[in-house]
C-alpha cells in the first residue's frame, strides 16, 4: 500500500472522536491513508492512539470497563471475558452461536449471568438491566463476531448507567453461574404494545407554559443538558417512552414537529410527509425499534426464519459487509449475487423457474458504496410468483427521498446515520409492510418474541438530533450533488458513483419522490492508488466510517472494509481506490473549495 504516516496542520486527531469531544461517538478519526492501513494491519502507532470507533467493529471502552469488572466479581478461572446483552434472549443467542462454531467445547466453560435492579417493584425511572456471557479468551474471535455481525451488545449509554448502577450496588447479580446453552426458538410473551395514547401517564410530569415542563414544581429543561446532568435513575420512563413513540412516528412519516415533548406528539400529522410510507393499513404499530442498524438486519432475517420457513436467502447487489455474513452465519445460508444487475436477476429467475426456494432476498435502495440502484420492480414481481419475502435496507436512499415501501415485505434502517446526522447514538428499525403476505405470521411472531432493546437513554438521543431530520435533507441532496460534479471533471478520476449517474438511475427515479433527491451518499474510484492516498490525505474534512452525519465525513471504504479481500471486493467493482463520502451541511462554497484543493494536490 502506498504512503507513509503524514501529519497534516488540520487532520492531526488519530485515534480520536468523530466529532471531537463526544464521549458516546460513532466514529473514528483515520486521517490518512497510511492510518487506515496502519488500523488494518493492527500496527500500534494507530491501535494505542484509539479512543473509540464504530461501536460493532471497536468496543467502546466503558462497555470493556463494564465487562472487565464483572469479570473480576464473577468470572471462574476459565472465565476471562465477557460480553454484554440487554436481555437474557439475546445473551443465550449468543451461547448457542459459540457452541455452534466450538462443537467440542466444553458448556461448563460458558456462563450466562444476569443483573439486575435492587428495586425490583416498577418505578417511574429507568432501571439498569443486563445479562453477560462468561467465556474463555481463545472463544474471543467468536464471540467478537456475533457482537459484530448482530449488533445484539448493550450500546455505551446503557453500559455507562449499569457500571454506575454496580459500582453504587443499585444493580446486583440476580442468578448463580450456570451453563445455559439452550438455542431460542420459543420465547417469553415480552411484547409490550407501543400505544400511540398521547396522554401522559399520571403523575409523571406537566407542563405549564407548552415548552417547559415541570416535576414536583420544579422546572425540567429538556435539552441535552438535561439528559446527560440527571441520567441514571433520575431518566424519566414517561419521558423516554414519549421519545421512543415521537422516533417511531417520525419513521412513519407522521410527525415533524420540531416542538419538544410531548407537545410534538400532539401536533396533527403533517399528509404532505406521508407519501413515503403511502400503503393502505399502515401506522405507526408497524415500525419497530431496534438498539443498531445492523440489529435490525439481523432481526428482520431471525423473524422470517421462525415465522415463515427455514430455507436460503438471497443477497441482491454488493452489500454492506455484515448483512451478508448474518445471511450466511445464521440459517439456511445464502446465494450471492454481487453484480446486482440485471444478468444477477436472468440468473435467479431461472433458478426458481427449476424449483428452487428461497426464504428472502435482501437488498439495498442504493447499494453502498457503489450506490447502485436495484430494479425493484422486477423483484417484486418475482418474489410474488416464487414466494420469497423482500427485506430492502432504505438507509441510504432515506425515506424523504424514495418510497420502497410498497416493494418490501420488510423495511430496515439505521437510524444512527442521517436519520440522527449527529454521530453520537446508535439506532435501527423495522417495518412490517401490512400488504405483505407475510403481515399476519411476522406480527404473531412480533407478539412473541419482540423485545424492544433500544436504550432509553438512546431513544431520547435519537428524539432530540431527529427533530429536523426534515430540514437537513434538502440541502445534503444539494451538497452531494455539488461534490459529484467536482469529482466527475477531474482526469484522476476513474468514475463517481452516485445515483444521479448510475446507469440504474431509472430504477431509482421509479422510487423518487417529486421533492426527493438522490441523497448525501457518494464514492470516486481513482485510476491509481497513489492518487486516491494522495487526494485523500489532503482532503480537508472529518475521515472516518460511518456515514450520514451532518457533517462531512470520507473513508477509504473499500480498504477498511475489504482489506483482508480486496481482490474478491473488486471483482464486483469495489476497487481499493475508492473513496467514500458522506456529505453533511456545510457551506457550498466551502466544500467547493475543500474537494478543490484535494484534487489539486494530485501530481499530474
Amino acid at each position: 500500500m502506498p504512503g507513509v504516516p503524514v501529519e497534516l496542520p488540520f487532520n492531526n486527531t488519530l485515534g480520536e472522536t468523530v466529532p471531537p469531544d463526544t464521549p458516546h461517538a460513532v466514529s473514528v478519526s483515520l486521517p490518512t491513508w497510511r492510518s487506515n492501513v496502519g488500523y488494518e494491519e493492527g500496527e500500534q502507532w494507530v491501535l494505542e492512539k484509539m479512543q473509540c470507533g464504530y461501536p460493532r467493529f471497536f468496543i467502546h471502552k466503558i462497555i470493556q470497563r463494564l465487562a472487565r469488572t464483572i469479570v473480576e466479581q464473577h468470572g471462574a478461572p476459565d472465565q476471562d471475558l465477557a460480553m454484554l446483552f440487554p436481555t437474557i434472549t439475546c445473551a443465550k443467542r449468543c451461547v448457542a452461536f459459540i457452541s455452534h462454531n466450538n462443537p467440542s467445547l466444553e458448556q461448563s466453560r460458558l456462563c450466562i449471568l444476569e443483573f439486575v435492579p435492587v428495586e425490583s417493584n416498577a418505578s417511574q425511572f429507568v432501571q439498569p438491566h443486563l445479562c453477560a456471557v462468561l467465556y474463555p479468551k481463545e472463544l474471543w474471535p467468536t464471540a467478537k463476531a456475533f457482537w459484530q455481525h448482530t449488533g445484539e451488545g448493550i450500546q455505551s449509554r446503557r453500559a455507562e448507567f449499569c457500571l454506575q448502577a454496580l459500582e453504587s450496588k443499585t444493580m446486583v447479580l440476580s442468578t448463580p453461574q450456570s451453563s445455559i446453552i439452550t438455542p431460542i426458538a420459543k420465547g417469553p410473551r415480552r411484547y409490550q404494545r407501543l400505544s400511540t395514547d398521547k396522554t401522559l401517564s399520571k403523575g409523571s410530569t406537566t407542563h405549564t407554559n407548552g415548552n417547559t415542563p415541570e416535576r414536583n414544581g420544579v422546572a425540567v429543561p429538556d435539552s441535552a443538558q438535561f439528559v446527560e446532568e440527571r441520567f441514571g435513575r433520575n431518566l424519566d420512563v414517561t419521558f423516554a417512552s414519549q421519545a421512543k413513540l415521537a422516533v417511531r412516528k417520525r419513521i412513519a412519516g407522521s410527525l415533524t414537529s420540531q416542538a419538544e415533548l410531548p407537545d410534538s406528539l400532539n401536533d396533527a400529522t403533517d399528509l404532505s410527509r406521508q407519501r413515503s410510507r403511502d400503503v393502505p393499513g399502515f401506522s405507526v404499530d408497524d415500525v419497530f425499534l431496534y438498539p443498531c442498524g445492523m440489529n435490525a438486519i439481523f432481526h428482520a432475517h431471525l423473524a422470517l426464519r421462525l415465522a415463515v420457513r427455514e430455507d436460503k436467502s438471497v443477497m441482491y447487489g454488493f452489500p454492506y459487509v455484515d448483512t451478508l455474513k448474518v445471511l450466511e452465519k445464521f440459517g439456511a445460508g445464502a446465494e450471492f449475487y454481487g453484480h446486482g444487475n440485471a444478468a444477477d436477476l436472468d440468473h435467479l429467475e431461472k433458478r426458481l423457474e427449476n424449483g428452487e426456494r428461497f426464504l428472502s432476498l435482501f437488498c439495498e435502495f442504493p447499494g453502498n458504496p457503489l450506490l447502485k440502484t436495484p430494479d425493484l420492480k422486477r423483484i417484486r414481481s418475482l418474489a410474488d410468483k416464487y414466494d420469497f419475502a423482500v427485506v430492502i435496507d432504505e438507509t441510504i436512499g432515506n425515506f424523504l427521498n424514495v418510497h420502497v415501501l410498497p416493494y418490501a415485505d420488510i423495511l430496515v434502517s439505521s437510524l444512527t446515520k442521517i436519520f440522527s446526522g449527529d454521530s453520537n447514538v446508535m439506532g435501527g428499525c423495522m417495518i412490517v409492510n401490512p400488504r405483505s403476505q407475510y403481515y399476519n405470521r411476522i406480527k404473531e411472531h412480533f407478539n412473541e418474541h419482540y423485545e424492544d432493546n433500544q436504550f432509553e437513554g438512546d431513544s431520547v438521543y435519537l428524539e432530540r438530533n431527529s427533530r429536523d431530520f426534515v430540514g437537513r435533507i434538502q440541502r445534503i441532496n444539494h451538497n452531494a450533488e455539488l461534490i459529484a460534479d467536482i469529482l466527475r471533471s477531474h482526469s484522476a478520476v476513474k468514475h463517481v458513483n452516485y445515483p444521479k449517474y448510475s446507469d440504474t438511475k431509472a430504477f431509482y427515479d421509479a422510487c423518487r419522490l417529486p421533492d426527493g433527491g438522490y441523497g448525501g451518499l457518494l464514492s470516486a474510484v481513482f485510476h491509481r492508488v497513489e492518487d486516491a492516498a494522495v487526494f485523500y490525505d489532503h482532503l480537508d474534512t472529518q475521515k472516518g466510517p460511518s456515514l450520514g452525519t451532518n457533517f462531512t465525513l470520507s473513508s477509504p471504504f473499500v480498504l477498511l472494509a475489504h482489506y483482508t479481500e480486496l481482490d474478491w471486493a473488486a471483482q464486483f467493482g469495489c476497487e481499493v481506490s475508492l473513496v467514500r463520502f458522506s456529505v453533511g451541511l456545510e457551506d457550498a462554497d466551502r466544500l467547493r473549495t475543500v474537494f478543490g484543493n484535494a484534487l489539486a494536490a494530485i501530481p499530474s
